[in-house]
């Protein structure tokens, strides 16, 4: 029998609280003390997965290696503990009910009639052991999405209580994050919404054993207490999360708060050993004493939603601090990207990344500005479409191919030098369908792609249906514009390079999925340090 030990993190009062930080800090301290650890999210929308939300709905869109579109938590999970999460860690309402139905049609409940209890409750309650029947972890921390008292978590909640009555109380355990909200009118924080909010929950046959409070101010030892009394837990397990600089230094206040302490009392462990955050203190401490700032420009379609591109900012915070560089991130909106205005909106930075996307709005916008980087030699960075629209760029305006286009924004574009892979074509059902999780590359050598990497073969992670068009390879690349990287299996153009310039790499894949607090991404590092050398020539 598994000797795992189960925390579940649920939310009240309020969405958007945090729960992904404070599970990933969490477990992040628990790592720490040779715990081994993962982190689950149960989402209760009813989309099988995220891959087909708009980004404006749900933020970005997180890749693992094994190709599931999951939570962007799933990201933060990643970048904490620098370990791999698989299709196992996400799971949503859609596809738990998705599960259910075909079971019923394969007649594994002949003679029962399908009900939400026992069901669907027996369906997660599965779903949330599976990780911890492995025996490859001591602790699953699962994190539900969305507010105790909607109608949508209810499942999960009673599916939580079951399993709790199941495991025994000391093998699983409820952290519950709240707001205390600050009235400014009365000038006081205000407990009410917690206690309604611990009692919603009570209602539904839990008692929350730890209560983590988010507040814009310091909680008092006296508003501490009335908060232990009215919503019955012990003092020391009512834990303050202020708001901080970082999301990096959520790890740091749980540890000043004893969260870790708490947890492992009610679970009755021990540390395995005394708890070591010094590379992650190192990290902080070099992103919070810079000694050089750079101003990157991110053009994408969603720049008004910080969460859209969540992995790449990451990213650059991450290559940032290795490089003492605080990098501030000039958000450029492609649409608001016209010709005229390029040099005027570009003006002043010191490199410029072209984000993901899907669909033909502001696609021009990004072509100019990948044009402006390219011939003003400005350090560039093209991930996904951005790779696309930097071959488009070139086709256009160094090889005569004006109508140079992808089949995606115009599908009878004369030269469609981007194209619906193959493997593509046949396909109609857009959720889960696209090209995804880890792909090997092979990179030419002497490249700047080789050269950063500091090796020929890598494997990345992927997310497109369209391609490069290999009947172009002769038309488009030459001596200055070259691949620097193919998929071995598939002669897949993965990295372009543009020779005459400081640094012009574009990348079909998503290394930002990749970069942790532990592991920067080499190509992030690569072109951050490029932008500062950029800026050395000021």
């Amino acid at each position: 029998m598994s000797n795992t030990k189960y925390i579940f993190v649920t939310g009240g009062v309020t969405s958007s609280l945090g729960k992904g930080i404070i599970a990933a800090s969490l477990a992040k301290l628990l790592q720490a003390q040779d715990f081994k650890v993962t982190i689950q999210k149960f989402d209760p929308y009813i989309n099988v997965d995220p891959g087909t939300l708009n980004p404006y709905e749900h933020g970005e869109c997180y890749v693992t290696e094994d190709g599931a579109e999951t939570d962007l938590d799933l990201g933060h999970y990643e970048r904490f503990l620098n370990i791999n999460t698989s299709q196992a860690n996400n799971v949503t309402t859609g596809r738990v009910y998705q599960s259910v139905i075909e079971k019923e049609r394969r007649g594994e409940f002949l003679g029962k009639t399908v009900q939400v209890i026992p069901h669907i409750t027996n369906e997660i309650k599965e779903r949330m052991q599976l990780l911890g029947k492995t025996g490859e972890y001591d602790m699953v921390i699962t994190e539900i999405g969305g507010t105790v008292g909607d109608i949508e978590s209810l499942p999960y909640i009673e599916s939580v209580r079951q399993l709790i009555w199941d495991l025994g109380k000391e093998n699983a355990l409820v952290i519950h994050l709240t707001l205390i909200p600050y009235l400014a009118a009365a000038g006081e924080l205000k407990t009410k919404p917690t206690q309604h909010s611990v009692k919603t929950l009570m209602e539904s046959g839990i008692s929350a054993d730890i209560i983590v409070c988010r507040t814009e101010h310091e909680l008092s030892g006296e508003l501490k207490e009335k908060l232990a009394l009215f919503c019955n837990v012990k003092r020391e397990a009512i834990i303050q999360s202020i708001d901080v600089d970082t999301i990096y230094d959520v790890p740091l206040k749980m540890l000043e708060e004893g969260l870790d302490k708490v947890v492992l009392q009610k679970l009755q462990l021990s540390p395995k050993k005394p708890l070591d955050l010094t590379s992650w203190n190192l990290f902080l401490e070099k992103f919070k004493n810079p000694k050089h700032k750079l101003k990157i420009g991110l053009v994408g379609k969603y720049v008004e939603l910080q969460d859209s591109y969540k992995s790449i900012v990451e990213s650059l915070i991450h290559a940032g601090a290795i490089n003492e560089t605080e990098i501030e991130i000039i958000s450029v909106h492609s649409e608001h990207l016209e010709e005229g205005t390029v040099a005027a909106q570009l003006k002043g930075l010191h490199g410029l990344i072209v984000a993901p996307g899907f669909g033909e709005r502001g696609i021009e916008g990004k072509i100019s500005a990948i044009a402006y980087a390219r011939e003003n030699k400005l350090p560039f960075f093209g991930i996904c479409l951005g790779m696309q629209m930097a071959v488009i760029e070139y086709a256009r305006n160094q090889k005569g191919l004006q109508d140079a286009n992808s089949t995606e924004m115009d599908p009878n574009c004369k030269h469609a030098v981007i194209d619906l892979m193959e493997s593509q074509k046949s396909i109609l059902n857009k959720g889960g369908t696209m090209r995804l999780g880890a792909w090997d590359c092979d990179l030419q050598p002497n490249t700047i792609v080789a050269q950063a990497y500091q090796s020929n073969k890598i494997s990345e992670r992927h997310r497109h249906r369209y391609e490069f068009n290999n009947a172009y390879l002769a038309q488009v690349f030459d001596e200055q514009f070259i691949i620097a990287g193919t998929n071995p299996e598939t002669g897949l153009v993965e990295i372009i390079e543009y020779k005459n310039h400081p640094w012009f790499v574009g990348v079909q894949f998503h290394p930002e999925y990749k970069s942790t607090v532990s592991n920067p991404h080499p190509l992030f590092l690569a072109f951050v340090k490029a932008s500062l050398t950029q800026k050395a020539k000021e």
